[in-house]
């Protein structure tokens, strides 16, 4: 394979990186908007803290439901 081919093929390779990350970070993004919205919660008062134990919660949740399955 040449050179050419070869930097061609990395940078396809770099640019579906970039894709996967915007689309996990756009999930990411989604799912924190859904349990703000569906917890009733005021953005303008969330604190760091608050929303790493929310996080912690909702893994604990999530867990405990695989762990019943």
């Amino acid at each position: 394979m040449s050179q050419s081919n070869l930097e061609k093929q990395e940078a396809k390779l770099k640019q579906l990186n970039q894709k996967i990350k915007a689309e996990k970070n756009k999930i990411e993004q989604n799912l924190g908007k859904q349990i703000i919205r569906s917890a009733n919660l005021d953005y303008a008062t969330l604190t760091t803290p608050q929303i790493k134990m929310i996080a912690k919660k909702v893994v604990a949740f999530l867990n405990q439901a695989q762990n019943n399955q």
